[in-house]
């Protein structure tokens, strides 16, 4: 999938010029580039299909897929999908997912990675949060990757030391022709939020918005259960 980039507190710039945090990255890119349209709308595809076996209400957005296939490539990668940012009762039910992310990794430092960015810390990661969500959200996923990252008083499960987060969102074209449901907050509006949250917003961020596929679009038909795929 082709995507936007935006970053937050020269997140790029910190990952250019750490090796350890290059290579994370140069992982995440290749999976959501490995995202391609026949891909994606043969999972969707599926999904319908098995929901509809089971008499389940199938998906009507490209969400779920685009989550399953994130998931088979960077779990093949050594990533941890919904690694729970603590180690402490009651935020670590699996149940919680308010207090999990969707994915992380970290790395240890060498000495000379930990010297160029002047820290004590021998380890350095990514926390990623897929915020495909209600608007409403839109603070708290920014907030995951600094919980990752920032000192705690609740013993941390999940320590991305001196990395970064990245949160991937639907762009504004992608909600409209994946089949989101209006009430999603898309990439465009989570901008909005960095410069108020500026101050709580401490961790460097990669914000990525992901575009829509370019030879189909999902569209919502009233009395449909599913949505109809409309070539394009």
């Amino acid at each position: 999938m082709r995507f936007t980039l935006h970053s937050h507190r020269n997140a790029l710039e910190i990952v250019e010029a750490t090796p350890e945090l290059s290579q994370l990255w140069a992982e995440l890119k290749d999976a959501i580039h490995a995202i391609n349209d026949e891909d994606l709308l043969a999972d969707y595809l599926a999904r319908v299909d098995v929901s509809r076996q089971h008499q389940k209400s199938p998906p009507k957005s490209l969400s779920h897929s685009i989550n399953g296939l994130l998931d088979e490539y960077l779990v093949r990668k050594g990533w941890e999908p919904q690694s729970a940012l603590f180690s402490q009762k009651p935020y670590t039910s699996k149940n919680e997912k308010r207090w999990r992310l969707d994915f992380s990794k970290s790395l240890r430092l060498t000495e000379n990675s930990a010297r160029r960015m002047q820290t004590t810390k021998m380890r350095t990661g990514i926390a990623v949060e897929v915020a495909f969500n209600h608007g409403e959200a839109i603070a708290w996923n920014l907030l995951k990757p600094v919980m990752a990252s920032e000192l705690n008083h609740v013993a941390k499960a999940t320590d991305i030391g001196e990395g970064i987060g990245v949160i991937i969102s639907a762009t504004a074209a992608l909600k409209g022709n994946g089949g989101f449901d209006s009430a999603v907050g898309e990439f465009e509006k989570m901008l909005r939020y960095l410069d108020p949250m500026r101050n709580q917003l401490t961790t460097p961020t990669l914000l990525i918005g992901l575009a829509a596929p370019e030879s189909f679009r999902l569209v919502k038909r009233r009395g449909s259960v599913a949505s109809e795929v409309i070539y394009l």
